[in-house]
């Protein structure tokens, strides 16, 4: 009499067979996918939440650096341009303009006010005073609002007050000047969130906005991810180079190896 399999071989044979068709399903799954080009599962935001936290980690030096390389254009602001304490941020542009005009109009100014309470997490703000070096631009007031919110920090083509309060409560600013002055019966509002040159350069609504000790930089927002590999890629670079150079006492040799100055 012919033998019959017994009940575990046949389990185990039915087991196989089963993980074989599943494996088989598997891959077909993953060749569809592929070839319909399934998108990533990270979303925009994420995305640009990734832009911000590469660029608050990388040398704005590095990030000028890449910008003139990839563009021919110098996004730098200048030297005029300082911090009220030392600092490093960077976010997405929300930019106002005041123009100047003496008047007596107590709603002159409110759409600057407007501007910051609509502006999200995140957001720099980027105020061109025209011909405002020696008017604060903004101040205590306008600082708490915007570090309420969660604003990266402010630019201004201007001056700024309130200072001891700014660096208080930790708000980063950068400004022309310090000075005790008001825009208030002197300055109009001219617009949000609208193309400004601020020290020289030019400033879109959601451009990326770097600062560090060395200054700061403007990224356009369709650049901001060239921008940001080729900037880490330099950083690594130069980081690199600083034991090279102190260990052979050379930075001659370092500049040959590394292809970076």
């Amino acid at each position: 009499m012919k033998a019959h399999p017994s009940l575990s071989s046949r389990f185990s044979t039915g087991r196989v067979a089963v993980l074989t068709v599943l494996i088989l399903v598997s891959g077909l799954l993953v060749a569809r996918a592929a070839i319909s080009g399934a998108p990533r599962q990270a979303s925009a935001p994420e995305n640009a939440a990734g832009l911000l936290e590469g660029f608050r980690h990388v040398e704005v030096a590095s990030v000028s650096d890449a910008l003139e390389q990839l563009t021919g254009r110098k996004m730098y602001m200048t030297h005029r341009m300082r911090p009220i304490f030392p600092t490093k941020f960077a976010g997405h542009a929300v930019t106002v303009l005041l123009k100047k005009e003496n008047n007596n109009d107590p709603n002159a100014l409110n759409g600057m006010l407007t501007a910051i309470d609509q502006g999200a997490k995140d957001s720099v703000y980027v105020m061109v005073v025209e011909d405002g070096a020696d008017i604060a631009g903004m101040g205590g007031l306008m600082g708490t609002a915007m570090y309420s919110r969660g604003y990266a920090g402010a630019v201004i083509d201007g001056g700024v007050r309130d200072v001891a309060y700014l660096k208080k409560i930790g708000f980063p600013v950068y400004a022309l000047g310090i000075v005790p002055s008001t825009s208030i019966h002197h300055y109009r509002f001219g617009g949000s969130n609208i193309p400004v040159t601020c020290d020289g350069v030019e400033v879109k609504p959601g451009d990326i906005i770097t600062a560090d000790q060395d200054g700061v930089v403007v990224v356009p927002k369709v650049e901001a991810g060239k921008v940001l590999e080729l900037a880490q890629e330099m950083d690594f670079k130069e980081h690199s180079m600083y034991a090279y150079i102190e260990k052979l006492k050379s930075i001659e040799e370092a500049v040959k190896k590394f292809g970076r100055l």
